[in-house]
C-alpha cells in the first residue's frame, strides 16, 4: 500500500487528484475531480474498527475501490457513466501479463488492415465529432477518427476483460488527439487547432504510450490484499438500495455548482461507441444527480431543512439575476437526491460503520449554499448524525457564481443513530 501512494505529492490537498498524476492507476486517465488514494487510506486509518467492506456510490475514477483492494477491504462501487464504469472495472480486474502482451501485439498486427466506414459507425453522433464537422469546426481530424475506429474494431475481437482494458487505454488518448481541451469551464477548442493537423500515426504513438503506462502499473502491482469487488452500473440513487452491508461508505458526489460532468466525457462516450444516438446522451444525464441545469428535468420537492428553505427563499428573491431561472429548483432537487443517498448509505451500514462524504459549497448571485449545514440537518431523518466536519480545501467560485467568494470543500463524517 505504501508504494502505491508513495509518489503522491503531500503538498497538495488529499481531497483532489492534484499531486497524483504519477500515482499508479490514477494516471490511467486524467480525472481532475477525483480525491486521492491517501485520503481513502487516512479515513480508513482513522476508524476504530478496520472496515472489511467499503462502499462508494459515486465511483468516478475508482480511487476508493482500488485503494480498498490494497487495504484488504472488499469494495462495492456504483457508477452511472459507462466509460468511467469500464475505467473502474479495468483497474479492479486481475490480469495475466502474458495474455495482455499477446493481445496488445494482436491489436498492433491487425489494426491497419481493418476496413471501417465512419459515416456508418458514427451515424447518430453530432456532426462536430469529426471532419468536415459543422460550421468549420470538428473534434477529430478525419484520419484520426478513422484510426480510432480501427482500434475499436480490433479491440472488440478480444475477451471481455481485455476489451474493457484496451478500450480504456484508447479512451485515455482521445482528448490529446482531438482539437479540444477540457478545463474548469468545460470543453473548448484549442487555440489555433485548425493549423495543427493530426494523422493516424499520432493515434498509434498515443495508444502505444498509454498502453506502456497501464502495462507497467499492472506488472508493478501483481498482488493486492483483496481482489474481490462489486461494480453496480447505473443511477446511484436507485442502485444503492441493492448494496450489501458495509462498514464504510466513502464518496464525493457532484457538487451543486451547475457543472454538467456528463458533458466532460462526451468525447469518449461518442468516439468509443457508448453513445449511438442523442437519446443515449439524454438518458445518461437523466440518471445523474440533479446538480446542473443542462437539461430540463422533473424536479423534486425540497426536503425539510431550515437552512435549505431559507436558501431557496433567498434564491427565489434573486431569480431574475440568476443566469438560469431553474437554479432554485435544481438546488432543492439536489438535496432531495442527497437525502436519498444518505438514507441508502444508512440502510446498508453496519452497527459500527461510518459515512464519510467530501462535499463542496456553492454560490449563486451572492446566495451561499451551505452544503455541510444542510446535509447535517437532513442526516437525522436518514438515521445518521454528523460527528465531524473540517475543511480540506478552498475553491474559487466560478464566473457563473460571481468569482467573489472562496468556497469551501469539506470532509463530513456521519455515524448511525439508533
Amino acid at each position: 500500500m505504501n508504494s502505491f501512494i508513495s509518489s503522491q505529492s503531500l503538498e497538495e490537498p488529499s481531497s483532489t487528484a492534484q499531486g497524483t498524476k504519477g500515482v499508479s492507476f490514477q494516471r490511467w486517465y486524467n480525472f481532475k475531480e477525483a480525491f486521492s488514494p491517501k485520503l481513502v487510506s487516512d479515513v480508513v486509518n482513522s476508524m476504530d474498527t478496520r472496515p472489511r467492506h467499503i462502499l462508494d456510490p459515486f465511483g468516478g475514477s475508482g480511487t476508493t475501490a482500488v485503494t480498498s483492494q490494497f487495504l484488504g477491504a472488499r469494495p462495492t462501487t456504483i457508477e452511472v457513466n459507462p466509460f468511467l464504469a469500464d475505467l473502474i472495472e479495468s483497474k479492479l480486474t486481475q490480469y495475466s501479463i502474458s495474455n495482455l502482451r499477446h493481445d496488445y501485439a494482436h491489436i498492433c498486427d491487425v489494426v491497419r488492415e481493418i476496413h471501417v466506414d465512419i459515416t456508418t459507425i458514427y451515424a447518430g453522433a453530432p456532426k462536430t465529432l469529426f471532419e468536415p464537422g459543422n460550421k468549420d469546426r470538428w473534434i477529430f481530424d478525419r484520419p484520426v477518427i478513422e484510426r480510432i475506429a480501427q482500434y475499436l474494431e480490433a479491440i472488440n475481437q478480444l475477451n471481455e476483460n481485455h476489451k474493457r482494458l484496451f478500450k480504456v487505454v484508447l479512451g485515455a488518448t482521445l482528448i490529446g488527439l482531438s482539437n479540444v481541451h477540457i478545463d474548469g469551464k468545460g470543453r473548448r477548442y484549442r487555440k489555433g487547432w485548425e493549423n495543427r493537423r493530426k494523422d493516424a500515426m499520432h493515434v498509434d504513438d498515443a495508444f502505444q504510450s498509454q498502453f506502456e503506462i497501464v502495462f507497467f502499473d499492472i506488472c508493478k502491482f501483481p498482488h493486492r490484499a483483496e481482489w474481490d469487488y462489486e461494480l453496480l452500473r447505473g443511477d446511484s440513487r436507485d442502485r444503492i438500495a441493492e448494496c450489501n452491508m458495509t462498514d464504510l461508505c466513502l464518496f464525493s458526489p457532484p457538487y451543486p455548482n451547475s457543472f454538467d460532468y456528463t458533458d466532460i466525457y462526451n468525447v469518449e462516450l461518442w468516439a468509443l461507441g457508448y453513445f449511438r444516438i442523442g437519446e443515449d446522451n439524454r438518458n445518461l444525464r437523466e440518471a445523474t444527480l440533479r446538480s446542473h441545469v443542462s437539461i430540463v428535468r422533473e424536479q423534486a420537492n425540497a426536503p425539510e431543512s431550515e437552512t435549505l428553505l431559507k436558501t431557496l427563499k433567498d434564491l427565489n428573491a434573486v431569480r431574475s439575476e440568476l443566469w438560469s431561472k431553474h437554479i432554485p429548483e435544481m438546488v432543492g432537487s439536489y438535496f432531495s437526491d442527497m437525502a436519498r443517498i444518505l438514507a441508502g448509505s444508512r440502510a446498508c451500514l453496519s452497527d459500527e460503520g461510518e459515512v464519510v462524504a467530501i462535499v463542496g459549497d456553492s454560490c449563486y448571485a451572492n446566495v451561499y449554499i451551505d452544503v455541510p449545514r444542510i446535509l447535517s440537518e437532513l442526516a437525522p431523518r436518514a438515521g445518521l448524525i454528523q460527528v465531524e466536519k473540517f475543511e480540506v480545501r478552498s475553491m474559487r467560485s466560478s464566473a457563473q457564481q460571481g468569482r467573489k467568494k472562496m468556497l469551501g470543500e469539506w470532509l463530513l463524517k456521519y455515524k448511525p443513530v439508533y
